[in-house]
């Protein structure tokens, strides 16, 4: 697809609402991960806490658990999508609100379990999501597709995680600040009442049994379904072991303010994530899926490696600059790849169930290695554990290698 094709789709009426509804998406994520890590940091809990408070993510990797009472049931308005975006959004603003409410202090294990709540809502509201963008974008439109909600986001995740904790710093504290957030998840609203409900690709299921096996036994029945799966889980885990622990390891590693670790990593960092998005979208047109999956693998580990760097250099602004916009450019582009290719291992009669087993898998990282990367910094270093990181992104890169074919029969098939 020309550039000029691309960006014709990427500014499309279709695209904007993708945007919007992918801002929604992100708001609550920063809330429960690194915003809601730095408030611990910051109020003096210990590394290793902090580690286990990334256990409120669970939700994310079990969702494909209850994403079959999604696809059977549907709420009495707006139509099976759009009916549940909108009670799972309505829901998500009351619970951010009553998060900001509590202290991490005074009020631990509630805080904790508000967080888990707000995690199994945004959880719900993705895989209604997912499914909505699987089954309303043309193939030709899925770069394009990923590459306008990764950008909505990560733009979320610009004004949850840089936002939040500049505003708690300087101005709101942390109530009003969660309140703001909460107030903002009306923009997903506004979007899912102007979401167009996408045509189904046959009858929806007529039972819960129905739903809950059918999209598995599709699955499993394709050839070499185990090593797709196993790239779905592996592909990005060496990204999220070393975004599980940055913000703590900018404060307490180099030494840098809480003011400079928002504006650089959650501000600056997040725009480089949202450029690599754009380009990663549009690269996709020339290079195909299965290149651009290896090309922006090879790109986020050899970028995690900046860390080894900074971890050495010490309280160098210039440094973290530097490698937080390569990580997160890099990152970006694997993203929008990554999206793209749990689109395409869709089947559109069971996309809602089938895209949330994949985005679980894909979650388990993110969500598992808190503990482990906890303990590893505290028994190896910060500069010894990113090289770890470097490492364990290879195992995936390999795997990609091995599924070529797949991967090249699974794109030109869709």
């Amino acid at each position: 697809m020309p550039l000029a094709a691309y960006a014709a789709v990427l500014l499309s009426r279709r695209m904007l609402l993708m945007l919007a509804l992918g801002f929604a998406s992100g708001l609550p994520l920063a809330l429960t991960a690194g915003t809601l890590q730095a408030r611990l940091a910051a109020e003096g809990a210990d590394i290793v806490a902090i580690g286990w408070f990334a256990l409120v993510g669970q939700p994310y990797t079990y969702k494909f658990l209850w994403a079959p009472l999604m696809d059977r049931y549907a709420p009495p308005f707006l139509g099976r999508r759009r009916g549940w975006l909108l009670l799972t959004q309505a829901a998500l603003a009351a619970a951010i609100a009553f998060m900001g409410t509590l202290s991490p202090r005074d009020s631990a294990w509630l805080l904790g379990a508000a967080a888990f709540a707000v995690a199994f809502l945004s959880a719900s509201q993705d895989i209604v999501f997912d499914a909505l963008r699987a089954d309303s974008l043309r193939p030709e439109e899925r770069g394009a597709g990923a590459a306008a909600s990764v950008f909505g986001y990560r733009i979320a995740m610009l004004v949850s995680g840089a936002g939040a904790l500049i505003l708690a710093d300087r101005w709101l504290g942390w109530t009003a600040t969660y309140w703001l957030m909460a107030a903002l998840m009306a923009i997903g609203m506004i979007a899912t009442w102007f979401a167009v409900e996408p045509e189904p690709s046959g009858a929806p299921p007529k039972s819960l049994e129905e739903a809950v096996a059918k999209p598995f036994a599709e699955f499993f029945a394709r050839p070499g379904a185990a090593a797709l799966l196993a790239l779905v889980v592996l592909y990005k885990l060496g990204d999220a072991f070393a975004g599980n622990l940055t913000t703590a390891f900018l404060l307490r590693g180099p030494g840098f303010s809480l003011t400079e670790v928002g504006a650089v990593n959650k501000g600056f960092g997040l725009a480089a994530t949202i450029a690599g998005a754009l380009a990663g979208g549009a690269l996709m047109t020339g290079l195909g899926l299965y290149r651009a999956l290896l090309v922006f693998g090879l790109l986020q580990a050899v970028t995690n490696l900046g860390f080894v760097w900074l971890a050495a250099a010490g309280r160098d602004y210039a440094v973290m600059v530097a490698v937080v916009g390569l990580e997160n450019l890099a990152g970006g582009m694997g993203t929008a790849a990554y999206v793209a290719l749990l689109m395409a291992l869709c089947d559109r009669r069971f996309s809602a169930t089938q895209y949330a087993l994949l985005s679980a898998l894909a979650a388990l990282g993110r969500v598992y290695v808190g503990p482990a990367a906890g303990y590893l910094v505290d028994a190896l270093g910060w500069g010894e554990f990113f090289l770890f990181t470097f490492a364990v992104a290879l195992p995936g890169l390999a795997l990609l290698v091995l599924a070529r074919a797949r991967i090249e029969a699974l794109e030109a098939r869709r």
